[in-house]
């Protein structure tokens, strides 16, 4: 039977990162093993993501990660350089803006309040600052918004997986292409998982880095974890009016979202939750959010969206943290060696770094050194102690 330290489920951009500062740490001196199902990573929810990077959250913790995030991103060449040669994430640093209404507005200055505190840069904006930097916006029914002056944009996901798995190989890390099964544990310890070819693999530490599967797999182990998957679409859009400068990630007060991609612009919308089952194999396109709620409210935003052409659409999985949508990070507290990192909840890439890393530090010191995501425990899951961040998009 193979054994390594670490066996971490899920070779996604959290598994991969949580490989990577694994394998760079000179704390850590055993073996990591890569269990990914789909080496192709075809349904995967990275590559299908929108690749955003922000710090405008309303809990601290992700406000830190997200700095930590946009850092990575923009020194990638200090982390995952392979012979001096350097993956071009194709970072577009354009910023967020949220949009508010009258009602909404106290909760944007509540949350700037906190993210600059931690130094991000961000900026509230009345209607006519939002109007003379947009020009194409409409505002005359809004109280304001927030911007992301610096540090917030978007990159290509894809790059950023496929740098971090090639880095975490390079530094020795073993991927094996299988799925998760069993896992064997005694009370408090689980000492082995098995795959689906029969093959069994004893470890000292279990990482939970299954994505939209982690429910799945913590179940394995007995341990309720509420994350399914969700279906999120990807609308791609042209407009025939050029719109300058270009769209950042805007949230609009409907809660659809737009932002330039290329020419173009990719939008969409987290459906409401009587309309957003758990979506276990469904990818299928459904045009009716476009048409019935997506485009009209961004129609009323831009009106340059008024005359648009969709060009195409892809859907990908949220791993969604049904109880407060945000991750779910630490070791289990009965079963110690088990770490989970899961149910960020569409945020996973853009805080891929700082939990990769917070995983390295549990394992090679047993505590947070960096970032204390101590809130982010499952012990609040256990206990009902929710921790609700109201930045989702």
């Amino acid at each position: 039977m193979d054994r390594h330290e670490v066996v971490i489920a899920g070779g996604g951009v959290i598994g991969s990162a949580a490989a990577y500062f694994l394998m760079a740490s000179r704390d850590f001196d055993g073996t990591v093993a890569v269990i990914e199902r789909d080496p192709s990573y075809e349904t995967a929810s990275t590559p299908r993501s929108c690749g955003g990077v922000r710090q405008q959250f309303s809990n601290p913790e992700n406000v830190e990660i997200g700095l930590f995030g946009h850092h990575f991103v923009t020194h990638v060449g200090d982390y995952l350089a392979i012979d001096d040669a350097v993956s071009d994430l194709t970072w577009r640093e354009h910023g967020y803006l949220f949009c508010a209404t009258q009602d909404s507005m106290a909760t944007l200055v509540e949350n700037h309040a906190v993210q600059t505190r931690l130094g991000a840069d961000i900026h509230l904006l009345n209607p006519g600052q939002m109007k003379a930097r947009f020009p194409w916006l409409r505002v005359d029914d809004l109280a304001g918004g927030s911007f992301g002056q610096s540090g917030e944009g978007w990159l290509d996901p894809n790059t950023l997986l496929q740098a971090f798995r090639a880095k975490a190989r390079a530094l020795g890390a073993t991927y094996i292409h299988g799925e998760v099964t069993k896992i064997h544990k005694t009370v408090g310890n689980i000492e082995a998982v098995g795959l689906a070819d029969g093959t069994t693999i004893a470890c000292g530490t279990l990482v939970n880095a299954a994505g939209a599967q982690a429910g799945r797999l913590a179940g394995l182990a007995g341990v309720p974890l509420p994350v399914a998957p969700r279906k999120r679409i990807i609308y791609v859009i042209d407009c025939r009016e050029v719109l300058e400068p270009v769209v950042p990630l805007l949230i609009d007060v409907s809660g659809a979202f737009v932002r330039s991609e290329g020419t173009g612009h990719i939008c969409g919308i987290s459906p409401p939750p009587d309309q957003d089952p758990d979506a276990w194999d469904d990818l299928e396109i459904d045009y009716h959010w476009f048409e019935d709620i997506i485009w009209p409210a961004l129609a009323h935003r831009i009106p340059a969206f008024e005359t648009i052409k969709l060009t195409s659409a892809w859907a990908g999985w949220y791993d969604y943290n049904t109880v407060d949508q945000n991750g779910i990070v630490g070791p289990h507290p009965q079963i110690k060696n088990f770490i989970l990192a899961n149910g960020f909840s569409g945020h996973g890439l853009q805080q891929s770094p700082a939990v990769g890393r917070a995983v390295m530090e549990l394992v090679t010191t047993g505590g947070y050194r960096t970032i204390d995501l101590t809130r982010f425990g499952y012990e609040r899951i256990a206990e009902g102690r929710l921790l609700l961040e109201k930045n989702v998009v």
